[in-house]
């Protein structure tokens, strides 16, 4: 055994210790054969039911590719289906995005996960089939332009996916089977789009092991967007699939890892369902998935022809655990040290986006970014840059620029400052989604929450940033990665009254609710 290999059978073993939780299966594979797999723990700890290589395991959101790669093998030209996507969309006003914006990110729709919040969803409600399609069908305005911008959105591929089902004729489970699963022989595969239960009776857990471990409570109904169950097994299947075919011209996974470019000619970093990145300095095209309960990862580093697969039926962090095993086969990546740091402490807006920005270096000297979904680290490397793969801040003479080469977004941050204003309390509706905010102060705090045709949202305290601008924490949501903070920055007349407050997320934005 070479020492590589011995590295990486040592990094297995560590797995269910180092990752701990229910029970979980992993495997790395190179040239289509697999170099060490393991299944461990349970999928079902009260049945005392064990996680083999065979168990049904929810793969969340790495189903997007596997429906694109559905939609390319019967509709090559998706351009075919533009007209169906535009039918679904019948209060969009301006241009309508067409199948491969959606397939791309670059649709410029809000994601529904997030605006459903808005609607008032409780985290744990029921949302089927009649919602999704009601909200997805309330769209009124884009965040931009179609093609110019990425944004991750999960209706857009489920938007794809029904179109695709409808044109077929069969149900989308179907269409799954008959053009991939076959194809990439894996027996177990299937769509279960009942978040509640799978068919084998794995449960996912929420929790910790210095808490405890629970069931999760899921009673969304997702399908195209992360809605395919998969044994670990499968998976195998499918990364073996993948390397067979790479060479294919014309292959259906070359097609789907190939370049994209946003509509400038830029490079984009998410593509047909798969993201465009690097682990440890080596080209990777991977995709993870979550929901309350699971967590999953694959990737497939095509220089190398190596993949690495991670599913977990509990919350650890499955790309931190595929990082652990590569680390193991190819050594740790030497990065450059981190250099001395600038003046970046402060509060903005990102006036593209209207998000509130936080950037605070920590006591380690690394540069602490709040603006997307979670924070993001960057390394100083000098006074007048900190950067982080494609995310960037520099300092120059009008201020600090952020660039984020994913979403090809480059911006100049306004400062904001001077003491949180109080006088917020109202009602605020948008008309859009027939959604109402209601901020309230009890016993002097503020609070705020979310109603509307889908329920009442729980009052949640706000948090000042600077003027007219908070935050409305949503730490939970009906998707395993919650909106996060909600900017909520508030406008006032020439008498200086509140008349309405923009509202916005990494994955819904600019949406103005008026006071009422």
């Amino acid at each position: 055994m070479s020492g590589s290999e011995a590295s990486l059978t040592q990094a297995f073993d560590a797995l269910p210790t180092r990752f701990a939780g229910t029970g979980g299966a992993a495997v790395v594979l190179r040239d289509g054969k697999v170099l060490e797999e393991r299944s461990w723990g349970w999928a079902d700890a009260e049945r005392r039911i064990p996680f083999t290589r065979e168990t049904l395991f929810r793969i969340c959101s790495i189903t997007k590719h596997f429906v694109v790669g559905a939609m390319l093998d019967a509709f090559p030209d998706p351009t075919a289906l533009d007209a169906d996507i535009a039918a679904r969309l019948p209060r969009l006003e301006g241009p309508h995005p067409g199948a491969l914006h959606l397939a791309h990110n670059q649709s410029g729709l809000r994601d529904y996960w997030a605006t459903a919040m808005l609607c008032g969803a409780p985290a744990e409600g029921v949302f089927g089939p009649e919602e999704a399609s009601a909200l997805i069908g309330r769209s009124r305005g884009l965040q931009f332009v179609p093609g110019t911008r990425f944004s991750y959105c999960n209706q857009n591929f489920r938007l794809l996916g029904d179109v695709v089902a409808a044109r077929l004729g069969k149900p989308l489970g179907d269409v799954l089977r008959a053009r991939l699963f076959n194809r990439a022989d894996m027996p177990r595969a299937l769509l279960a789009a009942d978040t509640q239960a799978l068919p084998d009776g794995t449960i996912g857990y929420e929790g910790s092991p210095e808490e405890g471990h629970r069931a999760a409570v899921n009673r969304i109904h997702w399908t195209s967007d992360a809605g395919i169950a998969a044994s670990l097994e499968d998976m195998i299947a499918w990364e073996r699939f993948i390397d067979a075919t790479r060479d294919e011209p014309g292959g259906l996974y070359a097609r789907l890892a190939g370049p994209v470019t946003f509509s400038c000619g830029a490079p984009a970093g998410y593509g047909f369902g798969l993201g465009r990145g690097r682990m440890l300095g080596r080209a990777v095209v991977s995709h993870g998935g979550g929901l309350r309960g699971w967590r999953s990862f694959r990737g497939y580093l095509p220089a190398e022809r190596v993949s690495v697969v991670v599913l977990f039926n509990h919350m650890a962090d499955p790309r931190d655990a595929a990082l652990t095993l590569l680390e193991a086969l190819f050594g740790p990546h030497q990065t450059q040290p981190p250099a001395a740091a600038g003046a970046w402490d402060g509060r903005f807006i990102e006036p593209e986006t209207g998000l509130a920005t936080r950037i605070a270096t920590r006591s380690d000297g690394l540069v602490r970014l709040h603006f997307a979904g979670g924070p993001d680290t960057l390394d100083p490397r000098g006074p007048e840059l900190a950067e982080s793969g494609p995310t960037r801040l520099r300092l120059g003479p009008d201020g600090i620029t952020l660039q984020r080469d994913g979403d090809n977004l480059t911006s100049l941050l306004q400062p904001i400052s001077g003491a949180p204003a109080r006088d917020i309390e109202g009602c605020f509706v948008n008309d859009e989604y027939d959604a109402q905010l209601s901020i309230t102060a009890q016993g002097g705090a503020l609070f705020g929450a979310f109603s509307g045709w889908l329920g009442q949202g729980m009052m949640t305290g706000l948090l000042p940033v600077a003027g007219d601008v908070w935050l409305l924490p949503c730490p939970r949501a009906l998707d395993y990665s919650p909106p996060g903070d909600w900017t909520l920055h508030f406008a006032r007349n020439a008498a200086g009254e509140v008349t309405q407050v923009t509202i916005g997320c990494w994955l819904a934005r600019g949406l103005v609710f008026r006071r009422v």
